[in-house]
């Protein structure tokens, strides 16, 4: 289970070195390869290979017919990509995914249990903005709304 967000540099050719801490983890779950992807949001979606099939398939499962379900089938499959760590434990994030998620030096790679989001600062500042903004209020999601902390 990923969870935790982190500070992380991209190199100048764009390659993300994941911390220890989730490497050997994140490995082992996707047998060497991870899928790299946009997500609506507005972040990059890095999951294990494995755990990233069945949403794919859930994704491309839709009517392609529907301009919604289309865009959706677009982002999400259309930019994915297999990638596999290099000896040092870096990922390179493609220069079409990197301008999609408006990534620059210092980006937030963010786990979500089982997989991680990858936020560029500015992202990753609003979405923390949001989530704020969004507790100031007594209405939780109903499917919260049970939720003690």
């Amino acid at each position: 289970m990923f969870e935790g967000a982190a500070a992380l540099n991209l190199d100048a050719k764009g390659r993300l070195a994941i911390p220890a801490r989730h490497r050997d983890a994140l490995l082992a779950a996707g047998e060497g390869s991870l899928v790299l992807t946009a997500h609506p949001h507005g972040c990059l979606l890095l999951y294990p290979a494995p755990a990233w099939q069945p949403i794919r398939d859930k994704i491309l499962s839709g009517n392609s017919l529907s301009r919604t379900v289309a865009a959706i089938q677009r982002l999400m499959v259309g930019n994915a990509r297999t990638e596999s760590p290099d000896g040092t434990g870096r990922l390179l994030i493609a220069p079409e995914l990197r301008e999609l998620a408006k990534l620059d030096k210092t980006v937030y790679l963010v786990g979500m249990g089982s997989h991680f989001e990858i936020w560029s600062e500015a992202g990753w500042r609003q979405q923390n903005d949001l989530a704020a903004e969004a507790l100031l209020g007594d209405d939780l999601p109903q499917d919260l709304g049970d939720l003690v902390l």
